[in-house]
Protein backbone atom coordinates (compact mmCIF):
# COMPACT_ATOMS: atom_id res chain seq x y z
CA UNK A 1 0.00 0.00 0.00
CA UNK A 2 2.64 2.54 1.03
CA UNK A 3 5.51 1.61 -1.20
CA UNK A 4 8.72 3.49 -1.53
CA UNK A 5 9.42 5.00 -4.87
CA UNK A 6 12.34 3.59 -6.70
CA UNK A 7 15.44 5.69 -7.25
CA UNK A 8 15.33 5.33 -11.01
CA UNK A 9 12.45 7.26 -12.57
CA UNK A 10 10.57 5.43 -15.29
CA UNK A 11 10.89 6.75 -18.80
CA UNK A 12 8.66 9.77 -19.40
CA UNK A 13 5.66 9.03 -21.50
CA UNK A 14 5.41 11.20 -24.61
CA UNK A 15 3.01 14.12 -24.19
CA UNK A 16 -0.18 13.69 -26.12
CA UNK A 17 -1.55 16.94 -27.51
CA UNK A 18 -5.30 16.97 -27.60
CA UNK A 19 -6.86 18.30 -30.81
CA UNK A 20 -8.70 21.09 -28.97
CA UNK A 21 -5.98 21.68 -26.36
CA UNK A 22 -3.83 24.76 -25.88
CA UNK A 23 -0.57 22.96 -26.68
CA UNK A 24 1.20 23.76 -23.39
CA UNK A 25 0.97 22.49 -19.80
CA UNK A 26 -1.34 24.24 -17.35
CA UNK A 27 0.74 26.49 -15.05
CA UNK A 28 0.74 25.99 -11.28
CA UNK A 29 -1.64 28.16 -9.31
CA UNK A 30 1.20 30.05 -7.60
CA UNK A 31 2.79 30.89 -10.98
CA UNK A 32 -0.53 32.06 -12.41
CA UNK A 33 -1.14 34.27 -9.36
CA UNK A 34 2.33 35.80 -9.63
CA UNK A 35 1.68 36.68 -13.27
CA UNK A 36 -1.67 38.26 -12.46
CA UNK A 37 -0.25 40.34 -9.64
CA UNK A 38 0.40 43.89 -10.73
CA UNK A 39 2.00 46.25 -8.32
CA UNK A 40 0.26 49.59 -8.53
CA UNK A 41 1.92 52.34 -6.58
CA UNK A 42 -0.83 54.69 -5.58
CA UNK A 43 0.13 58.34 -5.18
CA UNK A 44 0.76 59.42 -1.60
CA UNK A 45 -1.42 62.53 -1.78
CA UNK A 46 -3.39 64.73 -4.14
CA UNK A 47 -0.33 66.79 -5.09
CA UNK A 48 1.57 63.65 -6.14
CA UNK A 49 -1.45 62.38 -8.13
CA UNK A 50 -1.70 65.73 -9.92
CA UNK A 51 2.04 65.68 -10.71
CA UNK A 52 1.76 62.15 -12.17
CA UNK A 53 -1.29 63.15 -14.23
CA UNK A 54 0.54 66.19 -15.65
CA UNK A 55 3.53 64.00 -16.48
CA UNK A 56 1.33 61.52 -18.38
CA UNK A 57 -0.41 64.35 -20.24
CA UNK A 58 2.93 65.91 -21.19
CA UNK A 59 4.19 62.55 -22.50
CA UNK A 60 0.98 62.08 -24.51
CA UNK A 61 1.27 65.61 -25.94
CA UNK A 62 4.87 64.95 -26.97
CA UNK A 63 3.83 61.69 -28.62
CA UNK A 64 0.98 63.40 -30.50
CA UNK A 65 3.20 66.33 -31.54
CA UNK A 66 5.89 63.98 -32.85
CA UNK A 67 3.28 61.88 -34.66
CA UNK A 68 1.80 64.99 -36.30
CA UNK A 69 5.22 66.22 -37.29
CA UNK A 70 6.06 62.90 -38.93
CA UNK A 71 2.70 62.79 -40.76
CA UNK A 72 1.40 59.71 -38.91
CA UNK A 73 -2.31 59.43 -39.85
CA UNK A 74 -3.26 58.39 -36.29
CA UNK A 75 -2.20 61.75 -34.86
CA UNK A 76 -3.15 64.14 -37.67
CA UNK A 77 -5.98 66.63 -37.39
CA UNK A 78 -9.06 65.90 -39.50
CA UNK A 79 -8.10 68.61 -42.01
CA UNK A 80 -4.74 66.86 -42.68
CA UNK A 81 -5.97 63.27 -43.02
CA UNK A 82 -6.32 61.23 -46.17
CA UNK A 83 -4.40 60.57 -49.38
CA UNK A 84 -5.69 63.73 -51.11
CA UNK A 85 -4.38 66.04 -48.38
CA UNK A 86 -1.08 64.16 -48.31
CA UNK A 87 -0.76 64.63 -52.07
CA UNK A 88 -1.49 68.37 -51.70
CA UNK A 89 1.17 68.68 -48.99
CA UNK A 90 3.74 66.79 -51.05
CA UNK A 91 2.95 68.86 -54.13
CA UNK A 92 3.54 72.13 -52.26
CA UNK A 93 6.55 70.87 -50.31
CA UNK A 94 8.28 69.72 -53.49
CA UNK A 95 8.69 73.29 -54.80
CA UNK A 96 9.88 76.69 -53.67
CA UNK A 97 7.08 79.23 -53.32
CA UNK A 98 7.23 83.00 -53.00
CA UNK A 99 4.61 82.75 -50.26
CA UNK A 100 6.96 80.79 -48.01
CA UNK A 101 9.42 83.73 -48.15
CA UNK A 102 6.76 86.42 -47.66
CA UNK A 103 7.44 86.91 -43.93
CA UNK A 104 11.19 87.23 -44.50
CA UNK A 105 10.60 89.74 -47.31
CA UNK A 106 8.27 91.84 -45.18
CA UNK A 107 10.81 91.84 -42.35
CA UNK A 108 13.51 93.13 -44.73
CA UNK A 109 11.15 95.83 -46.02
CA UNK A 110 10.41 96.97 -42.46
CA UNK A 111 14.15 97.18 -41.73
CA UNK A 112 14.71 99.18 -44.92
CA UNK A 113 11.99 101.61 -43.90
CA UNK A 114 14.32 102.97 -41.20
CA UNK A 115 16.71 104.14 -43.91
CA UNK A 116 15.36 107.47 -45.14
CA UNK A 117 16.20 107.71 -48.83
CA UNK A 118 14.09 108.23 -51.97
CA UNK A 119 14.87 104.66 -53.12
CA UNK A 120 13.64 103.07 -49.88
CA UNK A 121 10.57 105.32 -49.93
CA UNK A 122 9.71 103.98 -53.43
CA UNK A 123 10.44 100.44 -52.28
CA UNK A 124 8.12 100.87 -49.29
CA UNK A 125 5.41 102.18 -51.61
CA UNK A 126 5.52 99.45 -54.28
CA UNK A 127 7.14 96.33 -52.79
CA UNK A 128 4.44 95.21 -50.29
CA UNK A 129 1.48 95.35 -52.72
CA UNK A 130 3.51 93.69 -55.49
CA UNK A 131 4.62 90.89 -53.17
CA UNK A 132 1.08 90.31 -51.92
CA UNK A 133 -0.27 90.27 -55.48
CA UNK A 134 2.41 87.75 -56.49
CA UNK A 135 1.58 85.49 -53.51
CA UNK A 136 -2.14 85.71 -54.32
CA UNK A 137 -1.61 84.74 -57.98
CA UNK A 138 0.74 81.94 -56.95
CA UNK A 139 -1.82 80.65 -54.42
CA UNK A 140 -4.59 80.64 -57.05
CA UNK A 141 -2.33 78.78 -59.51
CA UNK A 142 -1.29 76.17 -56.91
CA UNK A 143 -4.91 75.74 -55.82
CA UNK A 144 -6.20 75.07 -59.34
CA UNK A 145 -3.23 72.82 -60.20
CA UNK A 146 -3.63 70.68 -57.06
CA UNK A 147 -7.40 70.36 -57.60
CA UNK A 148 -6.89 69.24 -61.19
CA UNK A 149 -4.15 66.71 -60.37
CA UNK A 150 -5.99 65.36 -57.31
CA UNK A 151 -9.19 64.88 -59.33
CA UNK A 152 -7.26 62.83 -61.90
CA UNK A 153 -5.35 60.81 -59.33
CA UNK A 154 -8.10 60.23 -56.72
CA UNK A 155 -11.37 60.04 -58.67
CA UNK A 156 -13.45 58.61 -55.81
CA UNK A 157 -12.12 60.85 -53.01
CA UNK A 158 -13.61 64.02 -51.54
CA UNK A 159 -11.69 67.03 -52.93
CA UNK A 160 -13.55 69.71 -50.98
CA UNK A 161 -11.17 72.42 -49.76
CA UNK A 162 -8.00 70.77 -51.07
CA UNK A 163 -7.09 73.77 -53.25
CA UNK A 164 -7.31 76.22 -50.37
CA UNK A 165 -5.43 73.76 -48.15
CA UNK A 166 -2.53 73.68 -50.66
CA UNK A 167 -2.54 77.47 -51.15
CA UNK A 168 -2.40 78.14 -47.39
CA UNK A 169 0.43 75.63 -46.96
CA UNK A 170 2.35 77.34 -49.78
CA UNK A 171 2.32 80.57 -47.72
CA UNK A 172 3.78 78.93 -44.62
CA UNK A 173 7.51 78.98 -43.88
CA UNK A 174 8.73 75.50 -44.81
CA UNK A 175 10.40 74.65 -41.49
CA UNK A 176 7.24 75.55 -39.52
CA UNK A 177 4.83 73.48 -41.60
CA UNK A 178 2.86 70.82 -39.72
CA UNK A 179 2.92 67.99 -40.69
CA UNK A 180 6.60 68.43 -41.57
CA UNK A 181 7.49 68.17 -45.27
CA UNK A 182 8.04 64.55 -46.35
CA UNK A 183 9.53 65.39 -49.77
CA UNK A 184 12.61 67.36 -50.77
CA UNK A 185 12.47 70.56 -52.80
CA UNK A 186 12.65 69.61 -56.45
CA UNK A 187 10.89 66.25 -55.99
CA UNK A 188 7.85 66.30 -58.25
CA UNK A 189 4.99 64.18 -56.85
CA UNK A 190 2.79 64.69 -59.91
CA UNK A 191 5.28 62.64 -61.93
CA UNK A 192 4.82 59.61 -59.66
CA UNK A 193 2.57 56.77 -60.69
CA UNK A 194 -0.65 56.33 -58.77
CA UNK A 195 -0.46 54.05 -55.75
Amino acid sequence: MFRRRTETAPEEAPQVVKPGGKGRPTPKRSEAQKRRQQYITAPRDRKEAYRQMRERQANNRDKVREGMKQGDERYLLKRDKGPVRRFARDYVDGRRTVGSYLMYSMFVIVLLSFIRTPVTALLMLFAPPLLLAWVLVEGLWISSRVKKLAAARFPGEDLKGVGLYAAVRAMQIRRFRVPAPQVKIGERVEARTNG
